[in-house]
């Protein structure tokens, strides 16, 4: 019997000339959180839609919870709750209502659904808000009654498309919190990111897509992850040096601190951002004159830092953060 809540081989979704997903074979074990990396263009969220049936694979085979798509959405989409990258929210209604909805969409049997409900507020931390009009709740309040929407039904499979893309720092963590218990309690979640901390801090397994395909994957725990079959370029990744290495956090403890930078197993950051600073001859420099390169040097470590959280997909990766960077 196949344990895999989503089974995805050799599925393809072309846009006219482009090919957005390339033969994407993927299992997602049940019972599991596992994070979807990639930068922007990817085809995480191209293989979300293909996962809800809200578009169509040109070729390849798609099963979600036992059920093959497109020809059993409907009773794929019953039983998964899928919070969106963009918000979709009705402003006019209150958190209560649009919980409401959402409850009779998914067919909570009547004597149910307040209880349903409340449930998803609590979850959501929004029971103080509850009677708040959507337009009046801040950006974090609004991404978690996303997931709480998504949550009404208690579904088996829950599907975060970008989850904490754009929202600081305090209201990140807060949804990271949000997912950790949704792990706990069994639920099996697909999350797509291009935060490889995020990647780390939540899943079980990560797999690493580029131009639509998975070119890794492995455990976000160990200090690399395994090519794909048919990736012929290294995708290894390592701490940044045995002294600032720690032990990465455990599956019950991931509610810590964030671990420290990845960093390029190949090039160093100066290389991979911007180019050396031009030489400047012997006879230009002054005492009182800054060393040479030290404007470019700043410039360059500006780059770096903006770059931070950023994933280029040439392999050897060049992920950096600020502490990367001396």
């Amino acid at each position: 019997m196949n344990d895999s809540a989503i089974s995805l081989r050799g599925a393809v979704k072309r846009f006219g000339d482009i090919t957005a997903v390339d033969g994407l074979d993927l299992e997602v074990p049940t019972g599991v959180c596992f994070g979807l990396l990639g930068p922007n263009g990817a085809g995480k969220s191209t293989t979300m839609r293909l996962l809800t049936a809200q578009a169509l694979a040109d070729a390849g085979e798609i099963e979600v919870l036992g059920h093959v798509l497109p020809r059993e959405s409907k009773q794929a989409r019953m039983a998964m709750g899928v919070v969106p990258q963009l918000d979709n929210l009705d402003v006019e209604l209150t958190c209560r209502q649009i919980l409401t909805v959402f409850a009779r969409l998914y067919r909570v049997p009547a004597a149910e659904r307040p209880a349903a409900v409340q449930r998803a507020l609590e979850i959501a931390n929004l029971v103080p808000r509850a009677e708040t009009i959507v337009r009046e709740l801040s950006g974090g309040m609004r991404r978690r009654l996303l997931v709480a929407r998504g949550l009404i039904h208690q579904p088996r499979l829950v599907l975060l498309d970008e989850p904490t893309v754009g929202l600081d720092p305090q209201v990140r963590q807060e949804l990271w919190s949000l997912i950790d218990s949704l792990r706990a309690s069994g639920v099996t979640v697909l999350m797509s990111t291009h935060y490889i901390e995020e990647a780390e801090r939540l899943a079980d397994i990560v797999a690493v897509m580029s131009f639509g395909r998975v070119i890794a994957h492995g455990s976000p725990s160990s200090c690399s992850l395994t090519p794909a079959s048919g990736c012929s370029r290294s995708t290894g990744l390592r701490r940044s040096s045995p002294a600032s290495t720690s032990s990465p956090p455990s599956a019950a403890g991931r509610t810590g601190a964030l671990a420290p930078p990845w960093r390029s197993c190949a090039r160093s950051p100066s290389t991979a951002i911007c180019p050396p600073a031009s030489p400047v001859p012997p006879t230009s420099r002054t005492p009182s004159s800054p060393s040479p390169g030290s404007s470019s040097n700043e410039r360059c470590r500006a780059r770096a830092h903006k770059r931070v959280g950023e994933i280029r997909m040439s392999a050897p990766w060049e992920i950096d953060a600020p502490g990367a960077i001396a």
